[in-house]
């Protein structure tokens, strides 16, 4: 799913970048061999490092940065730029890069799976180096790390990609490869729980939980707990020094989604860039490690519209916490299309893993009688379904739904697979009648 205003762009200011990167005519025909199933093992397969590549290490000041040409503005010794590919066998990997230099000499660093490589670049045309080689003992992910180690030029060098080759390589190899679509590799795969109400039940509230392990909340992460066919709610990492609470109504097709109410501290706006709607959102420190309650209600306004609002309940404040009702016109409806997801929205994150656990799922049915949802469908977007990365997974851990995605781990679960939890039995201990 998508997060509409708080995508980081991928464009940048090209002045700033124009002495550092090359005319799409230097690259032309460099990237023109993409992930196969079935290569040989002398067969070259280049891994661009604008859909494969993060700076994994960016000391202050420094300007290193990923574009759709690749590396760009390499001038700090101290930055690491990472490349991932995933193998499926194991064997010999041949690794090599293409690269050019615009004045003198460049020695570098290039570490393939901890083993470390030297190489001399020179040359203000793309090259192809040959690196090293190493053993791949088991299947998953590659990471190849380029770091500069002196110059006598302006800056170490431009990288567009990195070769590999070996018996390695022969089979089952995954990398981005899709050039229009690189920044949403580089954000990484999103993942679903699709919930199901038993047949009968009509849902006029969803309640849920989530709860963020330590270490799992890296900036870029959305951790969507009530989703709905118009609209989303859940807790997001928006910067190193800014969280929020972000609920979120899409305009309907003939007309405007407008905002009835809103709580103590909530921002409200409007949303555009992929689709148009109402946002709302609570700026608040939560913390990984607890548990965040998560409550939504829909109710037709008997004039042609929907009234949908939610609340957070939030234990550093033991309250439940209004954060808006929005209407969306020219919609009759209850809750449908219930779900959850995990996303990443800042594709300069997307090699850092990100975890959840969603729990406790309930509806209360339009008669007034809470439904608890036992059962989830874990799906992926298409960052996934095309074979872009394999870092995605979802399903049942120690009892309770999950999702995690990102960070390029090795084992992946399959998309399309339902799981179903044991039911607790207890419905939420919610006083509607009380809420703010």
């Amino acid at each position: 799913m998508k997060t509409q205003s708080h995508f980081i762009s991928t464009l940048l200011i090209a002045a700033f970048y124009a002495c550092n990167i090359s005319s799409n005519n230097d690259l032309e025909g460099l990237s023109s061999v993409a992930a196969t199933q079935n290569a040989t093992a002398t067969d070259t397969l280049r891994v661009a490092l604008a859909g494969n590549a993060y700076v994994t290490n960016l000391p202050s000041g420094a300007a290193e940065v990923i574009t759709s040409y690749g590396l760009g503005n390499w001038t700090n010794p101290s930055s690491i730029t990472s490349v991932y590919v995933r193998l499926g066998k194991t064997g010999t990997l041949n690794v090599g890069l293409t690269a050019k230099v615009p004045s003198g000499t460049s020695n570098i660093k290039v570490t393939v799976n901890g083993t470390q490589f030297n190489a001399t670049l020179t040359g203000t045309s793309y090259s192809s180096y040959n690196i090293g080689s190493v053993s791949i003992a088991d299947t998953g992910y590659v990471k190849i790390d380029l770091q500069g180690v002196n110059k006598t030029g302006g800056y170490f060098a431009d990288v567009s990609q990195i070769n590999i080759s070996g018996t390695a390589t022969t089979s089952n190899v995954v990398f981005a490869n899709d050039p229009d679509n690189y920044y949403w590799s580089r954000r990484g795969p999103s993942v679903h729980l699709s919930f199901t109400p038993p047949s009968g039940n009509t849902a006029e509230w969803l309640y849920s939980e989530i709860s963020v392990p330590a270490g799992q909340d890296k900036v870029g992460s959305y951790f969507m707990a009530n989703g709905f066919s118009e609209g989303y709610f859940g807790i997001q990492v928006n910067s190193s020094s800014e969280r929020r609470v972000l609920f979120s109504v899409w305009d309907a097709d003939s007309g405007a989604t407008t905002l009835v109410r809103k709580g103590t501290d909530v921002v409200d706006n409007s949303f555009g860039g992929e689709g148009t709607g109402g946002q709302s959102y609570l700026v608040f420190n939560w913390s990984a490690g607890t548990t965040y309650k998560f409550l939504t209600h829909a109710k037709p306004d008997s004039a042609g519209g929907t009234d949908y609002s939610s609340w957070i309940y939030t234990p550093e404040t033991s309250t439940w916490r209004f954060i808006a009702t929005w209407k969306r016109p020219y919609t009759v409806t209850y809750l449908t299309g219930l779900y959850s997801f995990l996303e990443n929205f800042n594709e300069t994150t997307g090699y850092q893993g990100r975890k959840a656990n969603y729990k406790n799922e309930w509806i209360r049915n339009t008669s007034g009688t809470w439904v608890e949802l036992t059962t989830a469908r874990f799906t992926a977007d298409a960052t996934a379904t095309s074979d872009q990365r394999r870092d995605y997974a979802g399903g049942l851990d120690n009892g309770v739904f999950y999702l995690q995605n990102d960070g390029f781990f090795a084992r992946y679960v399959n998309y399309n697979t339902n799981y179903t939890r044991t039911a607790t039995g207890t419905p939420p201990a919610v006083d509607l009648n009380s809420l703010p």
